[in-house]
C-alpha cells in the first residue's frame, strides 16, 4: 500500500509509518507564537493559526482576506511590506508593536518566502532578548575552536559555549556513523545531570524525512515538549487544497513520536544545531532543559552561527586527526619492525611489548601462530579456538591477506561463538607454511558501544500504541549488526601487509642461512650448476638487507615532509619529495628482485589445474582495468585442457601477460586474444611437440616489439620505455613469468614486430 501525504496527515503516526511522516506539512504550529501565511501578489492572509484570538485578541477567521494593516501601524507596515517584496527561504527578523491591538503589544516578526507564500511569524519578545551581544566572549570561544588540536577538543569546546550562551541544563554534540547511528561525543551538562558521553543511538531514532529536514534547516527549536498543536485555519491552502509546506517555519510543530521521545529523555525544552560537512549531516549539536525554556530568536542565531563555523571547520579538524592517527601507525610500525630485525627469535619479537603486534593499531586481540605454538596477546579466542579457525583458514581463506568485519558470514560453523572477541579478523599468511599465521581481532560491535536507553522498558501511549523508544531501537539495530564488528581502516590493512611481508622475508632469510650452514661446499656448487640457486639466495639477502635501511629512508623523510614542511623553503620541500619518490622507486625495484628470488626458492604446489578456471579468474581480476581502458578479451580454442601445475603460479603468469597486453597498447579499443594452440601457422611455436606440451598464447593490437629486443625484455629490470610511459613499472615482470613458466620445465618467448601487436607463447609439460 502506498500512502501519501494526505493519507498521512490523518492517519495515526505509529512505530510502522513514523518514516513517511510528513512532518513538513503537519498543518499545525509550536504554540508560543503565532502564524500567518500570505499571498504574494496581494500580501493579503490566505492562512492564520488558531491561536491569534488568544494571544493578540483578533480570531484567526477575521484576519483571513485582510492585510497586516489589522496588527501593524502605517509606518511599520510599510517598512514589513518593503521586506517581504524581497524575501527568499532565509529568514529575516524585525521587530514591531502592534499598534492596533489594545495594550500595544511588542513581537518579534520572522518573514520568509516559501512553497508560493509569504510567511509571517510573530514571536514573543524573553528576557534573554536584552543580553547585549558579547564579542569578546564570541572571540575568544571561535579562538578555542579554531586552536584546538582534535576532534574531540573541537566538539567539547562547541559545547560548552552553546551552553554558556544559551544556558540550556545540557549541551551534547552527537556525530553520525557510516551507518547513520550515532554516539555523543562531547556534552556540557550542569553538575546534578549524569553524563551521556559515550551513548550510542540507532539510525532508526531519526528517520530520514528528519534527517533531510535537518540538512534544509540548520536549527530546530521547541521551547515547551508538553505543548499542545495549533492547527492553521483553514487547514488546507484554499488555492492548492494541500496544507502548505511548512519546512522552514520557526514555529513549526513536531512530530508526536519525537514529543514522547522527548518525554521519555526527561526534556522539556529543546534546541538542534546541525552540523554539515560538504552537503552530508555530520552530526548535531542538542540542547535538553529539563523545564520550559524560551531562548529569543537573536540568541538561537548566535547558535546557527557557531554550528555553520563548526561545519566550515570540521573537515580540517578531521583530516588533522587522520594523519595524527597516520602518523601514529607508522611511528609503531617502524618501531616493531626494526626490533623484530634484530632479534634473534623474530616470531617472539612480535609479542613483546614497545609495541606489540596488537598495538600498531586498534584492535581487540592478536595472536602469533608458528611452528605449532599459539601465543595469544589482548582479548582473544581461547586457544583450542584459535587452532580450530586456523584449519579453516587454512582451507577456506586461500592468499596473504584475509580480512572482515563480519566472520561468521564466512565461517558459519564457529563464526557465532567467536562474536564476542573476534567477529572482525585480519589474517596474514606466513610463506607456505600451513598454519603460521599473525591474526588480529576485533568484538562485535554489540560488545563494546553503551547503548542510550537499553534497559529501559517500551512505554505505551494512552491508546495501547508503543511508541518509539531507546529500548526498541537498540533491539531493532542490534537485529542489523549482530555478528558484525567496527570495519578495518586501509591504513590499518596496509600495515598489517607490511608485518607480513616483512616477516615472511625474514623467515626466508632464516631458510637461506640455514641451508648455507647445512650444505657442504661442494653441494652448494652442485646446486648452483643445477638450478642457480646460490645467485637467488645472493640476489634475496642483498635485497632484504637494503629494505631496512631504505624503510628508514623513506619513512623518515615522510615525517620531516609532515613535522618539517613549514619551516623549509620551497626547494627543501621539493628535495624531501624527491628523496621519498626515489626511495618509493628503489622499494619497488628490490620488491621485484625479492619476488624473483622467491620464486627459485619456493617448491611448487603441483595438482590438476582447470586452465580454463586460470584464465577466469586472471580475468576477473582485471576486469576494472579492462573496463577502463576499453579492453575486449577474446578467448580463443576453448574448452581448454586441464594441467599439471602450479594454480597460485600459473595465475601470476597469466595475469601478468594480460597486464602488459593492456599497459603497452595505445589503440582507442584494445584488443587481447587468448588461446590454446598456435596462434599462427609457422614461427616457433609450429616447433612445440603437442604430444608432450600444451601451447599457449596472449596477443595483443599493441604497440608490438622490435626484434633486436625480443630477448632484451626478459630480463630483470629491463624497461624499452621511460618511466614517464606506459604507466612505468620496475621491469622485471616478465622476467618473473618466465622463470615460473620454467620451473614448471616450460618455455616462454615472444613473436612480435614494430607497431603491429606481440603474441607471448608459453609451454608447459603434460606430465610433471
Amino acid at each position: 500500500m502506498n500512502l501519501t501525504d494526505n493519507d498521512l496527515i490523518t492517519t495515526p503516526v505509529t512505530l510502522t509509518n513514523c518514516d513517511r511522516e510528513p512532518i513538513h506539512i503537519p498543518g499545525a504550529i509550536q504554540p508560543y507564537g503565532f502564524l500567518l501565511c500570505l499571498d504574494p501578489a496581494t500580501q493579503l492572509i490566505v492562512q492564520a493559526s488558531a491561536n491569534t484570538e488568544a494571544l493578540v485578541g483578533l480570531a484567526a477567521e477575521d484576519l483571513l482576506g485582510g492585510g497586516l494593516g489589522q496588527l501593524l501601524g502605517p509606518a511599520r507596515l510599510a517598512e514589513v511590506a518593503g521586506c517581504l517584496a524581497t524575501l527568499t527561504e532565509t529568514a529575516q527578523l524585525l521587530g514591531a508593536r502592534l499598534e492596533t491591538v489594545a495594550g500595544q503589544p511588542y513581537y518579534k516578526l520572522i518573514m520568509h518566502r516559501y512553497d508560493e507564500l509569504l510567511w509571517v511569524e510573530f514571536e514573543p519578545v524573553v528576557e534573554t532578548d536584552a543580553a547585549p551581544l558579547d564579542l569578546a566572549f564570541l572571540n575568544a570561544a571561535l579562538g578555542q575552536m579554531l586552536a584546538a588540536p582534535t576532534v574531540l577538543d573541537f566538539c567539547q569546546h562547541a559545547a560548552e559555549q552553546v551552553r554558556a550562551i544559551t544556558g540550556f541544563d545540557r549541551v551534547a554534540i552527537y556525530r553520525f556513523a557510516p551507518d547513520e547511528s550515532g554516539e555523543i561525543i562531547a556534552e556540557a551538562t550542569a553538575p546534578d545531570l549524569p553524563p551521556w558521553l559515550g551513548l550510542h543511538y540507532p539510525a532508526s531514532d531519526i528517520p530520514q524525512q528528519a534527517r533531510a529536514m535537518y540538512l534544509k534547516n540548520w536549527l530546530r527549536f521547541i521551547p515547551d515538549a508538553a505543548y499542545q498543536p495549533v492547527p492553521l485555519v483553514p487547514g488546507l491552502r484554499p488555492a492548492t487544497g494541500r496544507p502548505p509546506d511548512m519546512t522552514y517555519a520557526v514555529l513549526r510543530s513536531v512530530s508526536p513520536i519525537h514529543l514522547e521521545y522527548l518525554h521519555h529523555m526527561g526534556s522539556a525544552a529543546t534546541l538542534t544545531i546541525s552540523l554539515i560537512d560538504e552537503g552530508q549531516l555530520w552530526g548535531m549539536i542538542t540542547c535538553h532543559h529539563r523545564t520550559p525554556r524560551l531562548v529569543g530568536f537573536e540568541l538561537r542565531e548566535l547558535c546557527q552561527f557557531i554550528g555553520k563555523t563548526f561545519s566550515a571547520l570540521i573537515a580540517g579538524k578531521v583530516r588533522a586527526d587522520q594523519r595524527a592517527d597516520q602518523l601514529h601507525v607508522r611511528e609503531r610500525l617502524a618501531q616493531l619492525l626494526e626490533r623484530v630485525s634484530r632479534a634473534d627469535d623474530f616470531v617472539e619479537a612480535l609479542a613483546q611489548p614497545g609495541p606489540t603486534i596488537q598495538e600498531v593499531f586498534g584492535c581487540g586481540g592478536a595472536a602469533v601462530c608458528f611452528g605449532g605454538e599459539v601465543q595469544l596477546l589482548g582479548d582473544t579466542p581461547t586457544e583450542a579456538q584459535v587452532r580450530k579457525l586456523l584449519a579453516w583458514l587454512s582451507e577456506n581463506a586461500p592468499g596473504p591477506l584475509f580480512h572482515t568485519d563480519s566472520l561468521a558470514a564466512h565461517y558459519p560453523t564457529g563464526g557465532p561463538a567467536l562474536r564476542a572477541t573476534a567477529s572482525g579478523l585480519i589474517a596474514a599468511a606466513l610463506a607456505d607454511a600451513p598454519g603460521h599465521y599473525l591474526l588480529w581481532f576485533r568484538p562485535e560491535v554489540v560488545q563494546t558501544v553503551t547503548w542510550a536507553g537499553q534497559n529501559d522498558k517500551p512505554q505505551l501511549l494512552a491508546d495501547g500504541q508503543i511508541f518509539l523508544s531507546p529500548r526498541q531501537s537498540f533491539e531493532a539495530w542490534k537485529q542489523l549488526v549482530e555478528y558484525t564488528a567496527a570495519p578495518w581502516q586501509p591504513l590499518e590493512l596496509a600495515a598489517a601487509h607490511e608485518i607480513r611481508q616483512h616477516v615472511t622475508d625474514l623467515q626466508l632469510k632464516a631458510f637461506n642461512e640455514l641451508q648455507a650452514r647445512t650444505l657442504s661446499l661442494s653441494a652448494l656448487n652442485t646446486a648452483l650448476e643445477r638450478s642457480n640457486d646460490e645467485l637467488d639466495s645472493f640476489a634475496y639477502v642483498a635485497s632484504h638487507d637494503l629494505k631496512e635501511p631504505l624503510r628508514g629512508i623513506h619513512n623518515y623523510s615522510l615525517f620531516l615532509l609532515e613535522d618539517y614542511a613549514a619551516q623549509l623553503d620551497a626547494d627543501g620541500v621539493q628535495k624531501l619529495q624527491t628523496l621519498v619518490r626515489l626511495s618509493h622507486r628503489m622499494e619497488g625495484l628490490i620488491e621485484s628482485l625479492l619476488q624473483l628470488s622467491r620464486v627459485g626458492h619456493t617448491d611448487l604446489v603441483v595438482m590438476d589445474v582447470d586452465a580454463n578456471e586460470v584464465l577466469a579468474e586472471a580475468a576477473d581480476l582485471l576486469r576494472p582495468r579492462f573496463e577502463q581502458t576499453d579492453t575486449q578479451l577474446v578467448v580463443a580454442g576453448a574448452p581448454w585442457p586441464t594441467v599439471r601445475g602450479d594454480r597460485v603460479r600459473l595465475l601470476e603468469v597469466f595475469s601478468n601477460l594480460l597486464s602488459n597486453a593492456m599497459k603497452y597498447n595505445d589503440r582507442p579499443t584494445k584488443t587481447i586474444t587468448v588461446g590454446q594452440g598456435p596462434a599462427a601457422p609457422g614461427g616457433p611455436a609450429a616447433a612445440v611437440d603437442l604430444g608432450q606440451y600444451f601451447l599457449f598464447y596472449v596477443r595483443d593490437n599493441g604497440i608490438g616489439i622490435d626484434a633486436k629486443h625480443h630477448g632484451n625484455i626478459f630480463k630483470l629490470f629491463k624497461r624499452l620505455h621511460g618511466q614517464e610511459k606506459y604507466g612505468g613499472g620496475t621491469g622485471a615482470g616478465l622476467a618473473i613469468a618466465k622463470k615460473m613458466v620454467e620451473k614448471h620445465g616450460g618455455q616462454l618467448w615472444v613473436e612480435s614486430a614494430l607497431g603491429y601487436g606481440a603474441t607471448f607463447y608459453f609451454t608447459l609439460p603434460k606430465t610433471i
